[in-house]
């Protein structure tokens, strides 16, 4: 738009002309934004606030009078603020490439003095220090120019021809040779070691290697012989199993004729034998019973005869008395005993002759005998 105008984000916008900026600066300071300028009546220009750099070499004394040539670089921009705004547009805005002239020049005798209070030993160790001092003395007299430093670095120190740097550091270099000599000497031994310890290990390892490839050849014929083996053995063992077969088979069928045996001839045979002698018992105890009953039925035919002889024996023994003299005593009781004592002595050679046949006979008791008396009818046979 006409009129209308914007910095760039690094820039700073100076209108001048109109009212004067803030405390009396002769222009107004913009930045971040844009604003109306009215041509011919108003003026800008613009301040760059990006970050500029100055080199600086510069010749200096240190304490011990010794010359050091120093390089150094210095990182500064202008201000922020409003205030080192105005302070930078009106010194450097005509001519902004002289704020790394000047800054150089202010840095380089600040450098000086802070070079000429240190040894050299102080300077070439203690670097950081050396840049802190340089900014902490510069810092007031570069905010009054409307610039700011970022960082200062020391890039170099050099004594030229005099060789103090190098005396000085030759301890250093001795003692660094020495270490690096040893380190030196210190890695090839260890060089050398891990070579012999690398051909130690070569050739446990080739000796593993041979035991192993030893093993392996010899599991390997093991299972080749095993199985060359494996054939006969398992035809070996598939016919210990067949004779074995044919062992318990022929065991099984001479059990099974055994059996049958026992059940054909055996059993049979001992069946008859059981039977001729349950046979021969049973005739046995027929012919006991026939001979019982036989010779009970020939006591009873005996017994049977003699009774029926009895009455002839009795005859036979009365006619006996007949020529007999005989007196009775005593009267129809003596008769009676008469008879009594025939009939008594028929009985009793019935029983002899049955001793003698063999046969018991009736355990009778003997009749008593009786003693004559004249009151009990005695008879007197004469």
């Amino acid at each position: 738009m006409f009129g209308y105008r914007v910095p760039a984000p690094d820039q700073a916008m100076l209108i001048s002309g109109g009212r004067r900026g803030q405390g009396g600066a002769p222009f107004r300071v913009v930045t971040g934004h844009g604003k109306f300028v009215l041509p011919v009546f108003r003026k800008v220009r613009f301040l760059t606030l990006a970050m500029c750099e100055a080199e600086v070499e510069e010749r200096c004394v240190s304490r011990q009078g010794i010359t050091l040539t120093v390089r150094s670089v210095i990182a500064f921009k202008v201000g922020n603020d409003t205030e080192s705004i105005v302070n930078a547009g009106q010194r450097f805005l005509s001519d902004q490439e002289q704020m790394a002239v000047l800054t150089g020049r202010i840095f380089a005798g600040h450098l000086r003095s802070i070079i000429g209070s240190m040894t050299v030993e102080e300077i070439i160790t203690e670097r950081q220090k050396l840049a802190t001092e340089v900014l902490d003395t510069s810092k007031a007299e570069m905010a009054k120019i409307g610039l700011i430093v970022d960082s200062l670095q020391i890039q170099s120190i050099d004594d030229g021809d005099t060789g103090y740097i190098d005396a000085m550091s030759a301890p250093h270099k001795a003692a660094i040779q020495r270490q690096a000599q040893i380190a030196q000497a210190q890695a090839s031994q260890a060089s050398a070691e891990a070579e012999q310890e690398a051909a130690r290990n070569q050739a446990e390892y080739a000796r593993q290697t041979a035991v192993v490839q030893a093993r392996y050849t010899a599991e390997v014929d093991r299972a080749q012989a095993e199985a060359a083996q494996a054939g006969p053995l398992a035809e070996a063992h598939a016919q210990r199993e067949v004779l074995a077969a044919r062992t318990e088979l022929a065991q099984r069928a001479a059990d099974l004729r055994q059996q049958q045996l026992v059940a054909e001839i055996v059993k049979p045979a001992e069946a008859e034998a059981e039977r001729i002698r349950v046979v021969a018992l049973a005739e046995a105890e027929r012919m006991k019973i026939q001979a019982e009953a036989a010779a009970s039925h020939g006591r009873v035919a005996l017994d049977r005869m003699l009774i029926d002889q009895l009455p002839q024996i009795v005859k036979e023994a009365a006619s006996g008395l007949s020529g007999a003299n005989v007196n009775v005593l005593n009267g129809a009781d003596g008769l009676g005993e008469i008879a009594a004592g025939l009939v008594g002595q028929g009985l009793t050679i019935l029983d002899a002759v049955r001793r003698n046949m063999g046969t018991p006979g009736p355990k009778d008791e003997p009749m008593p005998k009786r003693q004559g008396g004249a009151d009990d009818g005695a008879v007197e046979v004469r």
